[in-house]
């Protein structure tokens, strides 16, 4: 079973409808794959849950409220995970509760309470865990319970310059944390092959010897709709440029 976490410390590089769609051509593939929403905002919950009537009764803040009481002992992990619309594809959903507890999360030192339950887990072959873009307590407990990390890229200036405090930060998990944790690269999302810009950063991060990822995803309208529908790529426009782009990813990672 693998454990993927798409974590960047900064916001709008597309990590969320990243991570969405590689776990849903994941389960079109027929793996059994499980999203776990940790960021507050509840992206991921939103896009793979309303397109169908499935609301998710339970998921990641009352999984972790579990973990600060005794009702851990009644409830199992399988309790905070709802069925998505598409086939073997569920989701473990946020709530925005999440930013309430991480204060009391942290005070009890519970960072191995996500690892510790994903390692019992017998149900998927394959987990994406999507974290807020910080590094916090889920974002923690995140690149400590996966042994898998996408970095996803959006060749801005101010990603660049997040990307060594994010390799630092990933680096000291692994220290200290999750030695089996290893990086898959550097995706380029929302790419614009014709701007130089772009181009001009891409080669100046090879030359870094940044561990960037061939597979480019290019910026459509396309994935804007696919968000609008809360229905992934693959099931919205699979012959799509995007869609292919992101399969062709998905396949290099598997």
């Amino acid at each position: 079973m693998t454990r993927r976490v798409v974590f960047n410390q900064k916001g709008g590089v597309g990590k969320t409808t990243l991570l969405c769609n590689l776990a849903a051509i994941s389960a079109q593939r027929g793996k059994r794959t499980l999203v776990i929403d940790l960021d507050a905002q509840c992206n991921a919950s939103q896009y793979l849950l309303s397109s169908g009537e499935r609301q998710a009764e339970a998921g990641s803040a009352d999984f972790f409220e579990a973990t600060l009481s005794r009702s851990r002992s009644t409830t199992q992990f399988s309790d905070f995970i709802t069925a998505t619309p598409f086939e073997n594809l569920s989701v473990m959903a946020a709530h925005p509760d999440l930013e309430e507890l991480r204060v009391k999360l942290e005070a009890k030192h519970k960072i191995y309470k996500l690892k510790q339950s994903l390692e019992r887990l017998k149900d998927f072959d394959a987990i994406y865990i999507d974290t807020p873009p910080a590094l916090n307590f889920y974002s923690q407990s995140a690149l400590i319970a996966a042994d898998r990390c996408l970095i996803p890229f959006d060749c801005d200036d101010f990603a660049r310059q997040a990307l060594y405090s994010l390799f630092d930060n990933i680096h000291e998990i692994q220290d200290d944390h999750n030695p089996e944790l290893v990086i898959d690269g550097i995706v380029v999302n929302q790419f614009q092959p014709r701007a130089k810009l772009p181009t001009r950063m891409i080669e100046e991060l090879k030359a870094e010897g940044h561990p960037l990822i061939e597979t480019r995803i290019t910026a459509s309208v396309k994935v804007r709709e696919s968000h609008d529908a809360s229905i992934p790529l693959i099931h919205y426009a699979p012959n799509h440029k995007v869609t292919q782009q992101l399969v062709a990813l998905h396949d290099r990672l598997d």
